[in-house]
């Protein structure tokens, strides 16, 4: 693991729709994470890790 990954990890876990936009983008992950991080943070957040992770 980088420390590139460990610092998306990290701003995934403050600001999680930065985290995706970070890792693929504007995109669809992009957009569901908004949507998911609007309807509870935790939801965005868990999210985000695993798109950051998955890649």
């Amino acid at each position: 693991m980088s420390t590139r990954h460990l610092v998306r990890i990290l701003v995934a876990i403050l600001l999680p729709p930065l985290g995706v936009f970070l890792q693929v983008g504007i995109g669809g992950a992009f957009w569901l994470n908004i949507l998911l991080t609007l309807l509870g943070y935790i939801p965005g957040i868990v999210h985000a890790v695993w798109i950051i992770a998955r890649r």
